[in-house]
């Protein structure tokens, strides 16, 4: 039996999960959804951020539901990579969490993406689309309820949850949801970044997702995101700003994803 998810949230938003952003700015960072936590303008470059992962973003719209933002093709990122391999899946999943990273820049590849994070909900909704602009899907991250500042550096903060979902475009419905990566969570429990109790509360809040908005087809979902086009200004790629938060970034290295 699922536990109600803001208690499967208490097991999940914990100290131990914000060392990875290694951000003083973080200390300072609101919950989005709070009265106090800054907004953002329509057409501004921020950074989007989980853990040592750092995306360039420009955002579309911010209000009391929620941050919409853009990703242009081509937007500069930051991520870790295993040491001894291109991209992280290119490791075996029983050694994924527990082999050496650098931090490597890259950009956003394929078409732009629509990302929509719900004030104080355990997700953000991606609008994908195919090559020919077409609605492929809604892949839904599951992640902590989003942090943000203001000012130099304006940011939002987050940590993924590694279980996700996927709606497809093309057949709406409920057995058109697909649980994506529950075996890498499984290996997160085995390699020590989950416990059992972390893993399943991820779990209930899948099923919450599911639950919650993707079966009622609930905002953001009945926004028409998926068919959303940018103007041209905002369709350019977004580079990561020169600060010395971004810098640091770029410098850091671990044993392990669990450490650095």
């Amino acid at each position: 039996m699922r536990i109600p998810w803001r208690d499967a949230l208490a097991r999940l938003d914990s100290p131990g999960h914000y060392g990875a952003h290694a951000d003083e700015l973080f200390d300072r960072a609101v919950l989005s959804a709070d009265e106090a936590a800054p907004r953002f303008e329509a057409g501004q470059e921020i950074l989007w951020r989980y853990g040592r992962i750092i995306e360039a973003v420009r955002v579309v719209r911010d209000d009391h539901r929620g941050l919409v933002v853009w990703v242009p093709s081509g937007s500069a990122r930051l991520q870790p990579v295993p040491v001894a391999a291109a991209h992280t899946r290119d490791i075996p999943l029983e050694k994924r969490f527990s082999v050496p990273w650098v931090i490597r820049e890259s950009a956003w590849t394929g078409p732009g993406v629509v990302r929509v994070a719900p004030a104080g909900r355990p997700w953000s909704v991606w609008f994908f689309r195919s090559d020919d602009g077409e609605p492929a899907g809604a892949y839904v991250n599951l992640e902590l309820p989003h942090r943000r500042v203001g000012g130099v550096g304006a940011a939002v903060y987050s940590r993924d949850l590694v279980l996700d979902l996927w709606v497809d475009a093309a057949h709406v419905g409920s057995e058109d949801i697909w649980l994506k990566d529950s075996d890498e969570l499984d290996a997160s429990v085995d390699q020590g970044r989950f416990t059992e109790e972390q893993a399943d509360a991820v779990r209930t809040l899948a099923d919450c997702a599911a639950k919650e908005f993707i079966l009622d087809g609930g905002w953001p979902l009945n926004e028409g995101w998926e068919r959303w086009q940018p103007p041209a200004e905002m369709d350019a790629p977004v580079g990561l700003p020169d600060l010395p938060t971004v810098a640091a970034a770029r410098a850091r290295s671990g044993a392990s994803p669990l450490f650095g």
